[in-house]
């Protein structure tokens, strides 16, 4: 290999770079291209790359690497306009980030990187990468929404979706970042299947979605609450956001709105309509209950109702379920999620568990270990834990659970065939 713009020998096209300040920075990087790559690869420097995009050579590359650190951050805007023009040309772009502050690395993922690998690269990590961005872009042949962004494709069939609310029975026990990474992971769960995955943010004041999956909010999802009656396999398709091309996204309004903005009925409207279209909904409900709560609980398969070990926890459970037996609602619909549950070798702790459940008279059938410093990160970067974090334990439950539901929701297809 060769310093800088110059590129490799070989008479074999080069498919693909790295750029950065110094790729001799990058040592295991280097190991990992000529792993994957052999000799078909090349290195610029970032003052080199956007000439080398106009040249004929660079026609036959599929992807690049950038390579960065905390030392690029004060270039960070010219970082980003080599990643735009990379896209503008069809080069996919993988972001190899040393110590780079998540603002950093959201500006670059903003602008159209298709991947991120965290440095020292962890095994194999590299290899999945190119892998992912190798993949067709099914987004290709889809419609286009109002955007001119792909709205996903309309289902002729009536798919009859599972239905999978989330209610956090406190503000801040982890419900929007439960929902966001258990919707992603039944969608990494139906790869290779014909089933598809839904996510709506119901949440319509402070929903937090979009800001978890990194996520525009746009005025047609306001345009689609305000006219529910009206609501077509076209124009709620449309309304949707594609996130990597396996979940599909209703986020909230780009405002705040009412609550009570949507009726009862427009909540069945919607949820019927996401249900023709997907085999899996997921809903980020709001804290609060509302008159359309009811229509939710009563369309839904399982609804999570997430709490933490605290005493407000418990109050609010108690409070939920009086009213929910005092309606003569199903409450037997809920399935309790403690977050930040205590370790397994915490006695204590789970003795505590035990005895909040035993004076609520429910079952915590799911305990989510604490996810620490790795969920504020994964939200900052607005990518999924698997993305960020992968091997983290909170990561892993929620995975395991995607998985049953996913296994759960194909027997009845199974049966059918």
């Amino acid at each position: 290999m060769t310093s800088t713009a110059a590129l490799h020998s070989d008479p074999a096209p080069v498919i693909a770079c790295t750029v950065s300040r110094d790729i001799q920075n990058f040592d295991l990087l280097i190991e990992d291209m000529e792993t994957e790559l052999g000799e078909s690869w090349g290195d610029l420097a970032f003052p080199d790359a956007n000439s080398f995009f106009e040249q004929p050579d660079a026609r036959s590359l599929e992807f690049i690497a950038v390579a960065v650190d905390d030392q690029d951050e004060e270039n960070i805007a010219f970082i980003g306009e080599i990643v735009r023009n990379a896209k503008k040309r069809g080069i996919k772009v993988i972001v190899i980030a040393e110590e780079l502050s998540p603002i950093a690395l959201h500006q670059l993922m903003r602008v159209g990187a298709d991947d991120f690998v965290p440095y020292p690269l962890p095994e194999k990590a590299l290899h999945e990468a190119i892998e992912r961005v190798r993949r067709p872009d099914p987004a290709a042949g889809l419609a286009r929404g109002p955007d001119g962004q792909p709205a996903p494709a309309v289902s002729a069939s009536n798919r009859d979706g599972v239905v999978l609310p989330v209610h956090g029975l406190a503000g801040g026990v982890g419900a929007s970042t439960f929902a966001v990474n258990l919707a992603w992971e039944l969608a990494q769960a139906a790869k290779g299947t014909n089933s598809r995955v839904c996510l709506l943010d119901l949440d319509l004041q402070f929903g937090s979605v979009s800001t978890y999956l990194d996520l525009p909010r746009k005025d047609v999802v306001f345009e689609l609450l305000s006219d529910l009656s009206s609501l077509d396999s076209e124009n709620f398709m449309q309304a949707l956001q594609s996130y990597n091309d396996d979940l599909h996204v209703l986020t909230a309004p780009a405002d705040i709105i009412p609550l009570d903005l949507v009726t009862p009925e427009d909540v069945r409207t919607l949820i019927d309509m996401a249900r023709s279209q997907f085999e899996f909904v997921v809903i980020d409900m709001p804290t609060t209950l509302v008159q359309w709560t009811e229509t939710v609980l009563s369309q839904a398969h399982v609804y999570f109702a997430l709490l933490e070990l605290d005493m407000r926890s418990a109050q609010n459970a108690l409070r939920v379920i009086r009213a929910l037996k005092s309606e003569d609602l199903p409450h037997e619909r809920l399935r309790y999620a403690m977050n930040r549950a205590p370790k397994f070798a915490d006695l204590s702790g789970k003795s505590r568990v035990k005895r909040m459940a035993e004076s609520l008279d429910i079952d915590i059938e799911i305990q989510l270990p604490d996810g620490g410093k790795v969920v504020s990160e994964a939200g900052d970067h607005g990518l999924p834990l698997s993305e960020t974090a992968a091997k983290a334990p909170l990561r892993k439950e929620i995975q395991k659970l995607a998985t049953s539901l996913f296994e759960l929701g194909q027997m009845p297809a199974a049966a059918e065939a």
